[in-house]
């Protein structure tokens, strides 16, 4: 064969073989992406799956703890009240016109009392109440009630213009905070509870901290705790869940502080 010849062929093999591999590069490099799709269609879906399981539990753990509080409420105050409205009117002597006024009076303004604050709780009783009421309200509500025990002073203060951050990622930022009380009211020893919202451009930030005793607690560059107890692991999950920050510091004899922090919605 002529040397000619012999370089066409030769240049007809290379270039059907360069095609033959850039025809399998092409093949290789499209399943490697519809499987990569796939994957993140799958991850998303588990994702939103996921989301929406941690929603459901949410919302069926603020109901249960909302029912306990209506419960502990009904029991401590409502119930002392009209005992005292009760008390009130069978001690009260017909034959003292003027003391009778004044008993009548003040159980009248005791029953007045009892009649809002079971309006009040009634309003808990709406499961979608933290909607209703946006993040803010519903955890003045909360605090207000924590403050009406008379175990705790607590504080709610607010930065910033008020924004909604969803319904969905206001009610998992509200179980934290519940969370977050629930281990004060149990573990920390306190007396004062404060929660400070800040609603900027950019950031929305929420911060708890006790006066209480503290406790160790191990935690590297915002990542998750090493500490698995009082539901911080869970806390920390919902928080990543919703695209928000979460860090908890405690010092000994210095209270806890917990802090989150999520990105304005666009």
């Amino acid at each position: 064969m002529p040397q000619q010849e012999y370089a066409i062929v030769t240049g007809i093999v290379i270039t059907i073989i360069v095609f033959l591999l850039a025809g399998f590069f092409i093949l290789v490099l499209v399943a490697y992406i519809n499987q990569r799709k796939k994957k993140h269609i799958e991850e998303k879906k588990t994702m939103q799956l996921n989301f929406q399981q941690e929603l459901l539990r949410t919302q069926l753990e603020i109901q249960e703890q909302t029912l306990k509080n209506i419960s502990q409420e009904i029991h401590d105050n409502i119930g002392q009240v009209l005992s005292l409205a009760k008390l009130n009117l069978a001690t009260a002597d017909l034959n003292k016109m003027e003391v009778l006024q004044q008993k009548i009076e003040d159980s009248r303004k005791l029953v007045a009392k009892a009649i809002q604050d079971l309006r009040d709780l009634s309003k808990r009783l709406n499961t979608d109440y933290v909607s209703d009421m946006g993040l803010a309200r519903s955890i003045e509500y909360e605090l207000e009630l924590i403050q009406k025990t008379g175990y705790f002073e607590t504080d709610l203060r607010m930065e910033g213009n008020v924004y909604s951050l969803g319904s969905q990622k206001e009610l998992i930022l509200f179980r934290i905070v519940q969370e977050v009380i629930s281990n004060i009211i149990k573990h920390a020893r306190a007396n004062l509870i404060v929660v400070e919202l800040s609603y900027g451009p950019e950031l929305f930030s929420m911060r708890l901290f006790d006066n209480g005793q503290g406790f160790d607690l191990g935690i590297v560059g915002g990542k998750q705790p090493s500490g698995g107890g009082l539901g911080i692991k869970n806390m920390h999950n919902r928080a990543q869940l919703i695209g928000a920050q979460f860090s908890m510091t405690s010092t000994n004899q210095k209270g806890t502080v917990v802090d989150v922090r999520l990105p304005r919605p666009t």
